[in-house]
C-alpha cells in the first residue's frame, strides 16, 4: 500500500461530508481489522485525519462546523475503549488546526470517551523549521516559535486556546 503524504489528504475538491464519509469507512474498516486481528485497543492511541473539505472546494466550513463533523464522525466509527485520538495537522495551517482542536475540546470534552490533542508533528514543528532554516542565528528565535506553538497546542488540548495567543505580545 503506498505513503500517502498529509497534503494529498486535503488535495481536491470534496466536500466536508465525502471526507467524513470516506473517513468514516476507512475507520471502520481499520477496526474491524484491528478487531479480527485481535489488538488490544486500549493500548492504542489512533493518528487520524481531521474531517475537512478539500483546498479546492467552494465551501469551505467554519472551525465549528469542522469540529461537530471530526467528532460525529469518531463517535460513530471510534471504539470508546481506544483512550487517545492525536490528529495529524494534514498540513493545515498552526493557527486553525490548533482552532480546531480547541473547538472539539470545548464543544465535546466532556461527552467524549477519548482525549483530542495532536500528534504534534507539523502542528507546532512547522513554523520553527521555517525560522531555523539550518541557520545557527536563527536557533533563538526558532525555539521561541516552537515553545509558542507547545503553548498554544496545550491549550487547545485543553479547550482553552483563542486566538489572541497568536498576537504579537503572546
Amino acid at each position: 500500500m503506498p505513503v500517502v503524504e498529509p497534503e494529498v489528504l486535503m488535495d481536491g475538491d470534496h466536500s466536508l461530508e465525502r471526507c467524513r464519509e470516506v473517513t468514516e469507512e476507512v475507520l471502520r474498516t481499520v477496526f474491524n481489522q484491528l478487531y479480527t486481528q485481535r489488538v488490544t485497543l486500549e493500548g492504542m492511541i489512533l493518528k487520524p485525519n481531521m474531517v475537512l473539505p478539500g483546498l479546492t472546494c467552494p465551501k469551505q466550513e467554519s472551525v465549528d462546523e469542522v469540529a461537530d463533523a471530526t467528532v460525529r464522525c469518531l463517535l460513530r466509527a471510534v471504539p470508546a475503549v481506544v483512550p487517545g485520538v492525536a490528529f495529524l495537522s494534514g498540513g493545515q495551517p498552526s493557527e486553525l488546526a490548533s482552532s480546531r482542536l480547541n473547538a472539539m475540546n470545548v464543544r465535546f470534552k466532556s461527552h467524549l470517551p477519548w482525549a483530542l490533542a495532536f500528534s504534534f508533528a507539523r502542528a507546532i514543528q512547522q513554523t520553527a523549521l521555517e525560522i531555523w532554516q539550518g541557520k545557527e542565528a536563527n536557533v533563538l528565535e526558532a525555539q521561541q516559535a516552537l515553545y509558542h506553538r507547545a503553548r498554544c497546542n496545550r491549550a487547545a488540548r485543553g479547550g482553552e486556546y483563542n486566538a489572541a495567543m497568536e498576537g504579537p505580545t503572546a
